[in-house]
């Protein structure tokens, strides 16, 4: 039996991803946090201090991406960039007071989120469906792997 195309497990897992990162963002909006922001802000709140190349190496965006989301982030007081005390030309980021009470929020946000949208599951649920998207996320993070090697020959 055919599945329609809008009852796809991708289509549903994309569907289901937009709702779940809009309704962060409706969440976290009084913090100055945009779209796309919260990684950053959690990345920082992990490990201060990152230079910018380590933090679009470890987000997996372009470095022309990542200085318009600091320079952005920055304009709102959320974060600064400061020059490697080793190595004026590397600059590494900062969260600042502001940047640490909205990764704070945003924290808090997700969370909040993720109780909600899984208030309907028993745990074992809720396990299994964690196993089960690590299980997918093995798979296509091998599937990008070999596509990369492909693409390298």
């Amino acid at each position: 039996m055919k599945r329609q195309e809008e009852e796809s497990i991708p289509r549903l897992m994309g569907r289901t991803h937009r709702l779940f990162r809009h309704n962060v963002d409706l969440l976290i909006r009084d913090y100055d946090v945009y779209p796309g922001q919260p990684p950053l802000l959690l990345r920082l709140a992990r490990e201060d201090g990152q230079s910018q190349k380590e933090l679009a190496s470890h987000m997996h965006v372009q470095p022309a991406t990542l200085t318009v989301m600091i320079d952005r982030m920055a304009k709102h007081g959320l974060l600064e960039r400061k020059a490697d005390t080793r190595d004026q030309r590397v600059s590494r980021v900062f969260l600042t007071d502001k940047g640490r009470a909205a990764a704070t929020g945003v924290r808090e946000a997700l969370e909040r989120l993720e109780e909600r949208s899984f208030a309907r599951f028993s745990s074992e649920e809720r396990e299994m469906f964690r196993e089960l998207l690590l299980r997918i996320y093995a798979e296509l993070e091998e599937h990008r792997e070999q596509l990369g090697e492909e693409a390298d020959r």
